[in-house]
């Protein structure tokens, strides 16, 4: 990974600008009630490094390489000054809909997660139809499935949602051909976004060249930072949807960045970017969650008393600490 090695700060001034914090989630969100993260208080900005634990250095290091952009180096010029987004439905009861939409002011667009482990399909249809019934016949309603069916599974699913008018389905299958499978054998039906087939993949074009996704979902820290996806954007020839990872108010203000710079018609709807209204906190007073269904495009200033407030335990800052070393190492030289 020796291609992001060119002007990276020293690693004794990131970690001496880094605070971790972990935040509680309003409601447990792919299997996550806390919410960890790296804050470095950059040159140029706030910046976030936040891969999910399980991920292994390499993929996290990508993600630092973003983290070290955003905060040392000045971002592409921005083409617009606020962003809509959506509303995001974590794999919750459908009871539990209208709470979880109330905290998404303005939205009329909303994503639910479906193909949660240990639920059922029937559990997928009462969310998405409460999710369309407190939301209105107007509103867009997306699913995503974070690649938790099989082709059979997909098609069966995705077929009996579009009773509710579904915008798209994200990442129905894991892999490329099973995405292509779905969208073929849905004629049209229901639009395929790829995710996970574009931020994990090690040829993340592959999707858009096979023509096995409509649109793609993109996500700055996973890619790189805001200039490589802008890269790919550009190379892909497809709509995109500027999506998040659960970050704080800081990882979305890098999210907003993205967005923000999109060449105009680029842009395929509502952004997944107002997922700080799933935290139960965050590192900022300014926090960037929905006004009248968008956010603007800012950096929020850090907060030194909820930096405090959720700062880690001490084993969870030494951890990452070291996670930031290893993956600084492998930006630095490689394998």
């Amino acid at each position: 990974m020796s291609e992001f090695a060119a002007g990276l700060p020293p690693l004794a001034e990131v970690l001496d600008r880094a605070r971790v914090v972990a935040i509680p989630t309003r409601t447990r969100f792919r299997g996550i009630s806390v919410r960890e993260a790296v804050i470095i208080d950059g040159p140029e900005g706030p910046t976030e490094f936040s891969p999910f634990p399980e991920y292994d250095d390499r993929e996290a290091a990508t993600w630092l390489a973003a983290a070290l952009d955003f905060g040392w180096n000045a971002q592409p010029p921005a083409r617009r000054d606020r962003i809509e987004v959506n509303a995001t439905v974590p794999a919750v009861a459908a009871a539990e809909v209208p709470a979880i939409l109330a905290r998404f002011p303005g939205c009329t667009t909303a994503k639910v997660k479906v193909a949660e482990r240990g639920q059922t399909l029937a559990d997928d249809i009462a969310r998405v139809r409460a999710v369309r019934e407190a939301m209105g016949p107007a509103a867009l309603v997306r699913v995503d499935a974070n690649c938790g069916w099989t082709v059979d599974e997909a098609v069966t699913a995705l077929t009996a949602l579009t009773a509710f008018d579904i915008d798209y389905a994200e990442q129905p299958c894991a892999t490329v051909a099973e995405l292509a499978e779905v969208r073929a054998s849905l004629s049209g039906t229901v639009r395929i976004a790829a995710d996970e087939s574009v931020r994990k993949a090690s040829d993340p074009l592959e999707v858009a060249r096979s023509g096995a996704a409509d649109l793609l979902i993109i996500k700055a820290q996973p890619l790189g930072g805001v200039r490589r996806a802008l890269a790919l954007v550009e190379q892909a020839g497809l709509p995109v949807v500027i999506s998040s990872a659960l970050d704080t108010s800081v990882g979305i203000a890098m999210g907003v960045q993205l967005a923000a710079a999109l060449p105009v018609g680029k842009l395929a709807g509502a952004c997944g970017l107002g997922t700080v209204a799933l935290l139960d906190g965050d590192v900022t007073r300014d926090s960037l969650v929905p006004v009248g269904g968008a956010i603007a495009v800012r950096r929020p200033a850090l907060d030194a008393e909820l930096l405090a407030q959720y700062r880690a335990d001490p084993d969870r800052d030494t951890w990452w600490r070291d996670r930031v070393a290893r993956c600084y190492a492998l930006l630095r030289h490689g394998d």
